[in-house]
């Protein structure tokens, strides 16, 4: 199984550069970041950095979207980075919840995001792609000669999960539940095979808060932020589906206490609006304890099928948890401990 670190771009930008280094030193081989761009410093800027300072770590947004600039200038973006380090780019795609929401534009539609991937991906391989009644192509990208940019999308609901089946490379889940990762997976396999694709070539991708230490209480008070976020999808989800639709509801319930959410305050520990999400949900949702409690879960995750494991680190003990992780517990995931047995 491969890991990775998900990291906000909060300034300095320098800080995000050694978190990234300390994270391959550590065994991980995937830097994400969120792209928010007011609420955060641009991403595909530092991504050059995480790049430069890096020697085999693969890099990219998690996630972005198709609302905050065109899709030319994605496809630039990514380009370019190849062009200069050998290829090691991804791209996570969404709808845009904080970056498009905060700027008060609502998130782009699943049919818009399939369009935006297609032409993205085309235009980074080097192909000619139509877009707004004209033929495009990258000049300075030979025939032949561009990049597979690998494109992995994010969602939890029905339609969301079967585009991603119909369209995407990689199936991205931001919650380390086994049962919600079940349906889900599950579902997005189902619709690829409707869409005569080979759904174990759809990458499965398990992002979540994880911290390693004794002190539970105080892990949970940190991560709670992350019910929070999740929550504010699942909102969306009932508003669409109802309560007694197709989400299981260990995903709906516990949003009944749910008031809102500070947008100023996503995805970050001690978020008020997040005081709702009940520990029960934090365990189920994140990846606490001590290495053993790791092992543990993440020897479940890995065989049921995770091809990769990505940790939000937004928490107050980042440098020891990475630490943690290239010691202890990605040694023993990828030697093949059992969840029985860790």
């Amino acid at each position: 199984m491969d890991f990775g670190v998900v990291i906000q771009t909060d300034p300095p930008a320098s800080k995000v550069i050694e978190l990234t280094e300390l994270a391959e030193a550590n065994g991980f081989t995937y830097g994400w970041t969120f792209d928010s761009h007011v609420l955060w410093q641009e991403p595909f800027v530092i991504y050059s950095q995480m790049l430069a300072r890096t020697q085999r770590m693969i890099v990219g947004p998690m996630v972005t979207n198709p609302g905050t600039r065109d899709w030319t200038v994605l496809a630039s973006l990514f380009a370019t980075l190849n062009e200069m380090f050998d290829g090691r780019t991804i791209c996570g795609m969404g709808r845009g919840d904080s970056a498009l929401r905060y700027i008060n534009q609502k998130p782009t539609t699943l049919q818009t995001m399939v369009e935006s991937m297609k032409v993205i991906k085309a235009l980074v391989a080097g192909e000619s792609v139509t877009y707004n009644g004209k033929e495009l192509r990258i000049p300075w990208i030979p025939e032949g000669g561009g990049w597979d940019l690998p494109m992995w999308g994010a969602g939890y609901g029905p339609k969301a999960l079967a585009t991603i089946g119909e369209h995407c490379d990689g199936f991205i889940l931001q919650l380390a539940d086994p049962q919600i990762l079940e349906w889900t997976m599950g579902t997005v396999r189902q619709a690829a095979e409707r869409a005569g694709r080979d759904p174990d070539e759809i990458a499965i991708c398990v992002v979540a808060p994880a911290y390693v230490g004794d002190d539970i209480a105080h892990q949970r008070d940190q991560v709670r932020w992350f019910g929070g976020m999740v929550g504010n999808h699942v909102a969306d989800l009932v508003e669409r589906y109802g309560k007694d639709g197709p989400i299981p509801k260990v995903l709906t319930d516990y949003i009944d206490a749910r008031k809102g959410y500070d947008y100023d305050r996503h995805g970050r520990s001690g978020n008020p609006t997040t005081d709702f999400v009940p520990d029960e949900i934090v365990d189920r949702f994140c990846v606490l304890g001590t290495v053993e409690d790791h092992i543990r879960k993440l020897s479940e995750l890995r065989d049921m099928g995770v091809d990769q494991f990505g940790i939000y680190l937004m928490h107050d003990n980042k440098e020891g948890t990475l630490e943690a992780y290239g010691r202890h517990v990605i040694p023993a995931i990828n030697s093949g401990v059992t969840a029985e047995s860790a």
